[in-house]
C-alpha cells in the first residue's frame, strides 16, 4: 500500500476517535485532518462532496469520509476506510447490549464524558466559522445560508435537508449560469462505466428486494428480517442521527416489540458520549434484538453486525457509485454553478445545528466558557481536536 494510503489510514483512525458531536462537528474535523494537515483533497473538494452526501440518504459524515478514500487511494481504501469509522463504534455499542453489567454503570461514563457536548458545540461554532470564510462571499449565498437556518429550525423536518439543498442549487444555478452554455452531457454519459452502472444499482435493488421477498416467506428467520428493516430504513433515511432514532423506536419499541422502550434510550444515551457514527446506534438495536429472539451471544454479535451494515449499506453503494464520475458530472455548467448554493445551505445547516444543540446548555456558564475555549483553541493555535478531547475527559472525571 502506498505511503500516501498509509498516511491516510492513520488519520482516519485519529479522526474516528476525535469524531464526536455528530455530522456538523464531523465537517469541521474532516476539514483539520484531511484538507489542511495532510491536504488529501482540496477544501472545495470536501464542500462538494459533504454538499453531495446531504442529498443522497444515509449517513452524511460516512458518505463524505469514504468519498474522500475513494478520491485518495480508489475502491479499495474507501472499503477499508468504511469499516475502520464504522467498527469501534459499533462494537461499543454491540457489548453494551450483550453486557447489561456496562448498561448498569452507564450514569458512570456519562458523567466522565459529560463535558463532550459543549466540546463538540465548539468544533461545530470552528467548522461553520471557518467554512463561512470561504463559501460565504457574496449576498445570495448569506441569503440561502440565513434560508437554510430559518428552515431547519422553523420546519424541524427531516426532509428540508435534501429540499433546501435542491433549492439552493436552482437558485445559485439560476442566476449564476450563463444563458449561453455548452452542453458536455453527451460526453458526460458516453464517459459513465455502464457495467458498473448496472452494478451499483443492481445490487441496490436485489438487496431490497430480497429483504422484503425473505421477509415474507421466512417469517421466523429474524435476522433476515432485521436486515430487511435496517436496509430499508436506510434507503429512507435523510437528515443523519437525528431523523434515524425516531424511525427505529417506532419500528423497533412501538411495531414489532423487539426491544423495551427503556433500554432503547439507554442505548441512544450511550451512543452520545461516543465518538464516531451515530448510524452504529443500530448495531444497538440489532444485538438486543437477537436477544429478545432467544439467540446466544454469537448472534448478538451477528445482529449488531447486521444492523451496522444494513443500515449503512444503501448509502455506501450511492456514494461509491456517484463519485467516480462526479469529476465529469461538474463539468455540466449548471451542475457546477449550483454547487455555490448547495455549500452555502450546508454552511447554514452547521450553523442551524449550533443552535439547536446549544439550547439544553442554557445559560451555564462553564459549558459557554468550553464552547468559547474550544472555538478560540482550534481557530487560534495548533492544538488538536484530541487534545482538546482528553482535556475534557479529565475534566469531567474530577469535577
Amino acid at each position: 500500500m502506498a505511503r500516501k494510503q498509509l498516511l491516510f489510514i492513520k488519520y482516519v483512525i485519529i479522526y474516528t476517535f476525535v469524531a464526536f458531536g455528530g455530522p456538523q462537528a464531523h465537517v469541521s474535523l474532516l476539514l483539520r485532518y484531511f484538507v489542511k494537515k495532510a491536504s488529501f483533497i482540496s477544501e472545495e473538494e470536501l464542500l462538494e462532496l459533504n454538499a453531495l452526501s446531504q442529498v443522497l440518504p444515509g449517513p452524511a459524515s460516512t458518505q463524505t469520509l469514504v468519498g474522500i478514500a475513494y478520491k485518495v487511494g480508489g475502491l479499495k481504501l474507501a472499503i477499508v476506510t468504511f469499516f475502520i469509522w464504522v467498527l469501534p463504534s459499533a462494537a461499543i455499542m454491540t457489548f453494551a447490549a450483550i453486557s447489561y453489567a456496562l448498561l448498569d454503570q452507564k450514569q458512570k461514563f456519562v458523567s466522565v464524558l459529560a463535558y463532550m457536548h459543549p466540546i463538540a458545540l465548539g468544533v461545530v461554532a470552528y467548522g461553520g466559522y471557518s467554512l463561512s470564510k470561504k463559501v460565504l462571499v457574496d449576498n445570495i449565498a448569506i441569503f440561502l445560508a440565513l434560508g437554510a437556518v430559518l428552515a431547519t429550525l422553523v420546519l424541524k423536518n427531516a426532509y428540508v435537508f435534501p429540499i433546501a439543498i435542491l433549492v439552493g442549487g436552482m437558485v445559485s444555478s439560476a442566476i449564476s449560469t450563463p444563458k449561453e452554455e455548452t452542453d458536455i452531457r453527451v460526453r458526460l454519459f458516453a464517459n459513465i462505466n455502464r457495467r458498473k452502472l448496472s452494478y451499483f444499482i443492481g445490487v441496490l435493488l436485489f438487496m431490497a428486494m430480497l429483504g422484503a421477498i425473505i421477509n415474507r416467506t421466512s417469517p421466523f428467520s429474524l435476522p433476515i428480517r432485521l436486515f430487511e428493516n435496517f436496509y430499508r430504513n436506510g434507503i429512507f433515511v435523510f437528515g443523519g442521527g437525528q431523523v434515524l432514532v425516531p424511525l427505529m423506536f417506532t419500528e423497533f419499541v412501538q411495531m414489532k416489540h423487539y426491544l423495551l422502550q427503556s433500554d432503547f434510550i439507554s442505548g441512544f444515551a450511550l451512543q452520545q458520549i461516543l465518538p464516531g457514527p451515530t448510524f452504529s446506534f443500530t448495531s444497538y438495536l440489532g444485538a438486543l434484538s437477537m436477544k429478545q429472539g432467544g439467540y446466544g451471544i454469537t448472534g448478538q454479535v451477528f445482529g449488531g453486525f447486521l444492523g451496522v451494515l444494513g443500515i449503512n449499506l444503501p448509502g455506501l453503494i450511492l456514494i461509491l457509485f456517484i463519485v467516480p464520475f462526479w469529476n465529469d458530472l461538474k463539468k455540466i455548467t449548471r451542475i457546477k454553478q449550483s454547487l455555490a448554493g448547495i455549500n452555502a445551505v450546508s454552511v447554514g445547516f452547521i450553523f442551524a445545528a449550533f443552535i439547536l444543540l446549544a439550547q439544553p446548555i442554557g445559560m451555564n456558564i462553564l459549558p459557554i466558557a468550553l464552547i468559547v475555549s474550544t472555538f478560540l483553541i482550534l481557530n487560534f493555535t495548533k492544538i488538536s481536536p484530541p487534545v482538546i478531547v482528553l482535556a475534557g475527559i479529565i475534566l469531567g472525571y474530577f469535577l
